[in-house]
């Protein structure tokens, strides 16, 4: 399978190649955990259930940040196969 197709697949995911061996990213997404757990313990029903709206909706933002971040650049390196290829 080439590349083109894997990416469209879904096979490729450039965050996890990213983020795999990252020490600094694994340490703070540790400590997120551990600070949301703390002040979760702290929280009435009421607001355990706005928090866990919030975390969704800031979820989905981050999505289709992502998502648009991707789409940029996949265009920005298709841009630049095209000038490269007139270059030629």
């Amino acid at each position: 399978m080439t590349l083109l197709e894997n990416l469209w697949y879904g096979n490729v995911d450039p965050h996890e190649t990213f983020l795999d061996g990252n020490r600094q990213f694994k340490s703070l997404l540790a400590l997120l955990g551990k600070n949301r757990n703390t002040l979760e313990e702290t929280l009435t029903d009421l607001q355990k259930e706005t928090l866990e709206k919030y975390d969704d909706v800031n979820n989905e933002m981050h999505s289709l940040a992502e998502v648009e971040a991707f789409s940029y650049g996949f265009r920005l390196g298709v841009q630049l196969m095209i000038e490269a290829k007139d270059k030629i």
